[in-house]
């Protein structure tokens, strides 16, 4: 995972200096390219923090460049600190963040590119959001997601999710896809 880390890390950065920091971010409407990088640099560095036992540092420098500065500090402090300790949560946590907002930066270029994710991280993608993320965030789920892999099943359904694991993967975050959704809508994340 931390390699995966590494890897949209890196992706996120290409698609955020190709959109420059005034780029809309369709997947996320709120959001210009420069407030994405901030936010996953203070994930980043929170993170680092919690796996350090230190108190975070939250005060990104404003201006464009130097938050690109800002944010790869951030990253090699991450990896740095998850490397210390790979078997953490915390590794596979920041490795799903990453490629989620990789997407997200991808979205904001004139010509977004199509990264698929492989079965076996998108899986385990959806794995993460349904045992980590559901329950630390107190979403009720009653869910069925069923991909070529595998069955998750939480409550009593009320929702079906379907679909090969990279298109389930971004529904799950609320991601533009194509997996087939019935019954009652997905938590918002």
């Amino acid at each position: 995972m931390l390699e995966a880390i590494d890897v949209h890390a890196d992706g996120l950065k290409r698609a955020a200096l190709a959109a420059g920091p005034a780029a809309p971010v369709p997947n996320c409407p709120k959001w210009t390219v420069h407030d994405l990088v901030t936010h996953i640099a203070l994930v980043h560095d929170t993170i680092t923090s919690l796996a350090m036992g230190r108190e975070p540092r939250p005060e990104p420098p404003p201006d464009w460049e130097d938050v690109l500065g800002w944010w790869d500090g951030r990253r090699l402090g991450l990896r740095e600190a998850l490397a210390r300790n790979p078997d953490t949560p915390w590794t596979r946590r920041m490795a799903h963040e990453t490629a989620i907002h990789r997407l997200d930066a991808e979205s904001a270029l004139p010509d977004p590119v199509e990264t698929r994710f492989s079965p076996e991280f998108a899986n385990d993608g959806i794995d993460e959001f349904l045992t980590f993320v559901v329950p630390r965030r107190g979403f009720a789920v009653n869910v069925r997601i069923t991909t070529p892999e595998r069955t998750w099943t939480v409550g009593t359904p009320g929702t079906e999710v379907t679909g090969d694991a990279d298109d389930v993967y971004r529904a799950v975050w609320g991601r533009p896809h194509r997996a087939a959704i019935s019954g009652d809508r997905l938590p918002a994340v």
